[in-house]
């Protein structure tokens, strides 16, 4: 059977370095997952050394692996996100080789080589809208789609969650990389999030930034309608000097206002 199917398989994956079994059992033209002709099949592959198992029902490709395609295969409802998404756009300032990406199904971390992937369920407030593929892309990755969220979304979602976007100068510089974005994409997903806070991070963001991305001040108002009534911290983790930047009732690291990671001239 394995002679008879080789010439077949061996297409299959050189044109696949990343693939699920149901991908593969639909390709063969097996019944079911279950499938033995299917079973057969990868195991003669992984036990010969051209395929790995890394977890259930994900296979890559011995040789060099996209891990943007290892993320995105990761589960039936992976996307790409925070600074993985940055990195998948050309836009992270910094390389990284933790990739994670969102999903409904909670997963222990994998590493794979130099690489680890986590999983990072999807916010509470796009669950409770069934609102999870908003602000999402899917994008041909060696003739595979891979489903990334927007810049527009990312920008958002690393100022939410900069933990996941590498610290906040990473950030920052990531953020500045970008020449244009949709304003008003980005001020309907950072309400969508409903998190006041959040919504400020935005704002202040576009307003350090007005000039280069041509924020006109009816953006501004509309996120500044929501900001926290309170004063919030941009980040308790830092215990350097900060200062309070009232339209948004932040209190921001100096680092970041005065931009301390550039070098004098």
């Amino acid at each position: 059977m394995i002679n008879q199917n080789g010439s077949r398989v061996q297409a299959f994956l050189r044109r696949h370095t990343v693939f699920t079994h149901a991908e593969f059992a639909r390709w063969i033209g097996a019944d079911g997952p279950d499938n033995r002709r299917t079973e057969s099949l990868l195991r003669y592959y992984v036990e010969a050394g051209r395929l790995l198992r890394p977890r259930r029902g994900l296979y890559v490709s011995s040789g060099a692996t996209d891990p943007y395609l290892v993320a995105g295969k990761l589960s039936d409802d992976s996307i790409l996100a925070y600074h993985t998404a940055l990195a998948f756009h050309g836009r992270a300032h910094s390389v990284s080789h933790v990739f994670y990406h969102l999903s409904r199904r909670a997963a222990r971390p994998l590493v794979l080589g130099s690489d680890a992937f986590e999983t990072v369920p999807f916010p509470k407030a796009l669950r409770d809208r069934g609102a999870e593929a908003t602000g999402v892309v899917s994008v041909d990755r060696q003739g595979q789609d891979v489903r990334a969220t927007t810049l527009e979304r990312t920008m958002v979602d690393v100022l939410d969650r900069p933990d996941l976007g590498g610290g906040w100068e990473e950030v920052w510089r990531s953020l500045e990389s970008v020449e244009f974005f949709d304003l008003d994409a980005v001020i309907e997903y950072a309400l969508l999030l409903g998190n006041s806070t959040t919504v400020a991070k935005v704002g202040l963001f576009l307003e350090e930034h007005s000039e280069p991305l041509m924020v006109e001040e009816t953006y501004l108002k509309r996120l500044e309608e929501h900001r926290p009534r309170g004063r919030h911290y941009l980040s308790r983790k830092d215990d350097g000097p900060s200062r309070l930047v009232p339209r948004w009732n932040l209190i921001v690291p100096s680092m970041i206002l005065d931009r301390e990671w550039e070098e004098p001239a």
